[in-house]
């Protein structure tokens, strides 16, 4: 008789443990939820945007570096006249474009590429995922501001040449593209390129990035 009665207080337990184990559960749902959400209101979809130049759909962000926006205001302050110098557009453009590529300091992680508005729309996609596995690849996730890693910060870049040329691509052809040679400074070296070439051509009313080397 009693091993029984020890039986059946032993099976009388169950339910209070099953009941716990799903409070846990539960509460751990709860904490995941949290983090998540948390995670995700500070992420760069939360970037104020405090310029635009209208009608080419380019945009400056909080996280951008200091010579970044000197050079954006300058390019947005071209792009505005009514009949814009088209070498200067070229020139700032592809000055903002390297200065944000390579300033890997201001990327929140190595899904964060810097100037990617300013590559051809069809390239966009390739050249992202080109960048995520060379040049960031190795950058440390800073969501929250604590990352110690040495990374490049561009403090100029020189526009050494600028000229026309012929550019045919796969899908777009251009007699009167742009290749711009640029040289780059930064507050560091960190054995990063500072020679850059790229070839703008004329897309959608606009210039667009479609080779750089």
């Amino acid at each position: 008789m009693k091993k029984e009665k020890v039986k059946k207080r032993r099976f009388k337990t169950w339910p209070i443990i099953i009941v716990l184990v799903l409070i846990c559960f539960i509460i751990l749902l709860l904490c995941l939820k949290d983090i998540y959400q948390s995670l995700k209101s500070g992420s760069a979809s939360q970037v104020e945007i405090l310029y635009t130049i209208e009608n080419y759909g380019y945009t400056l962000n909080e996280n951008d570096s200091e010579y970044v926006e000197k050079k954006f205001k300058e390019l947005k302050k071209e792009l505005e006249h009514e009949t814009p110098d088209e070498e200067i557009y070229a020139s700032l453009m592809s000055q903002i474009f390297v200065a944000d590529f390579y300033s890997l300091k201001q990327a929140i992680n190595k899904n964060d590429i810097g100037g990617t508005q300013f590559v051809y729309d069809a390239y966009q996609q390739d050249f992202v995922q080109s960048a995520k596995t060379s040049v960031y690849a190795y950058i440390e996730n800073n969501i929250y501001g604590t990352r110690k890693q040495e990374l490049p910060m561009v403090s100029e870049v020189e526009v050494t040449s600028i000229e026309h040329t012929e550019y045919d691509g796969n899908t777009i052809s251009d007699d009167e593209a742009y290749e711009v040679d640029l040289f780059l400074t930064y507050e560091e070296d960190l054995n990063y390129p500072t020679h850059v070439t790229l070839i703008l051509a004329h897309i959608n009313n606009k210039l667009q990035i479609v080779k750089m080397q």
